[in-house]
Formats: C-alpha cells, sequence, structure tokens
C-alpha cells in the first residue's frame, strides 16, 4: 500500500508557497504600489522562481486581487456586532468598532492596496480593483446589517445614509493612521466615530 505522505506533503508545501509569495506582494506593494510590483520584485523577495509565482497566479493582476481578498478575509472576522450581553447599543458599537481597528492595524493590506486602485483611472481596470470593489459592497452591506438591527425604526435610506457615512468616516481615518502611523492611536478614533455614528442614527430614529 502505497503512502500518502508524499501528497501531503506536496500540498502543504503548494499553501506555504502561496503564503510566502502573497507576503512578499504585501511587502512590495505596500513600498512601490501597484505600478512598482513586479513578479520579478515578488519572486527576489519571497526567494521563489518566478515558475513559482505563475504556477499559483496568472499575472500580477491576479496576485495583488489575491492579496486583498486574503486581508478582507482576515479584517471581516472583526464585523460582527458584539451580543446584548455587551451592554447599550452605544457600548455594542463602540466594541465591534475597536474589533475592526485592530483587525486594520493587523491586516490592512485590503484597505492599503484597494483604496489605491479605486483613487487610479486606467483603460483596462486592474482585477484588483474589481475585487476591491466588490468587497465593498460585502462592508456595505454587513454595516447596514448592524445600523438595522441597532435602529430598527430606521428607513432603508436612513440606513444606507448612516451606512455610508460610517465606511467613509472609517476610510479618512485609515489614511489619516497611514500617513501619521503610531503617532494615531486608530483604535480611540474608531471607537468616536462609531459613537459618533451611533448619536446621528438615535437622532434619526427619534424624529421617526
Amino acid at each position: 500500500m502505497s503512502s500518502p505522505q508524499p501528497t501531503r506533503r506536496k500540498r502543504a508545501n503548494g499553501v506555504e508557497s502561496r503564503q510566502r509569495i502573497l507576503d512578499a506582494t504585501v511587502e512590495i506593494a505596500g513600498e512601490r504600489g501597484y505600478d512598482g510590483t513586479s513578479i520579478a520584485a515578488v519572486s527576489a523577495k519571497c526567494g521563489l522562481p518566478a515558475s513559482s509565482i505563475y504556477w499559483h497566479f496568472k499575472d500580477k493582476d491576479d496576485l495583488i486581487a489575491a492579496v486583498i481578498e486574503r486581508s478582507f478575509e482576515t479584517w471581516l472576522t472583526a464585523v460582527e456586532l458584539p451580543g446584548d450581553e455587551t451592554g447599550t447599543p452605544l457600548e455594542r458599537v463602540t466594541a465591534m468598532a475597536a474589533h475592526v481597528a485592530k483587525s486594520l492595524v493587523d491586516a490592512p493590506d485590503f484597505l492599503r492596496l484597494g483604496l489605491m486602485l479605486a483613487l487610479e483611472r486606467r483603460p483596462t481596470e486592474p482585477r484588483g480593483r474589481t475585487v476591491f470593489l466588490q468587497v465593498r459592497d460585502i462592508t456595505h452591506r454587513k454595516i447596514a446589517e448592524v445600523v438595522a438591527a441597532l435602529f430598527p425604526d430606521l428607513d432603508e435610506k436612513a440606513v444606507d445614509t448612516l451606512t455610508t457615512y460610517a465606511i467613509a468616516g472609517a476610510d479618512g481615518l485609515f489614511v489619516h493612521h497611514e500617513v501619521n502611523g503610531r503617532a494615531v492611536d486608530l483604535v480611540a478614533l474608531f471607537e468616536l466615530h462609531a459613537q459618533v455614528v451611533h448619536d446621528a442614527a438615535a437622532r434619526m430614529s427619534a424624529q421617526r
């Protein structure tokens, strides 16, 4: 009976190689942006031949899209409203904002690279930009669900307005953190932003 160990080892090595490639891409793209990122540079950074990179990814664009997807999946786990046991609606949304900010500090790549691509205009739209816009839609739906759960009296238009404001504000705070680095307490800023959005939602709900 043949042993399955070589197959398992091959699969494990493939997963490890893919992660090394993605990690290297994050570093290169963070330093040089989309245009400055190349398969050759990623190969030099991760120590794997270009042929290995092309085995996992069709081209640079596919590689950047994979980085955005991986980082987003990690971050998305933080976008969950804590249960009633956490406290009042304000305490729950503040706790959620803190989790989201901490996750962005740990996994900022999808937002960092995505914002770069979203602000650029190219004759041929990179797949990375398309993926980022898709994950933005998912984010919008998740935040809208939170707003609607906390303030069921609000109609769809009000929920959409508050969600758009919440995401736009978070974008601005993230950019501020990227520019100023450790001098900025992103968690504290996100908590304050969540409180502002909560208060605005409460006022709108009271007017219904």
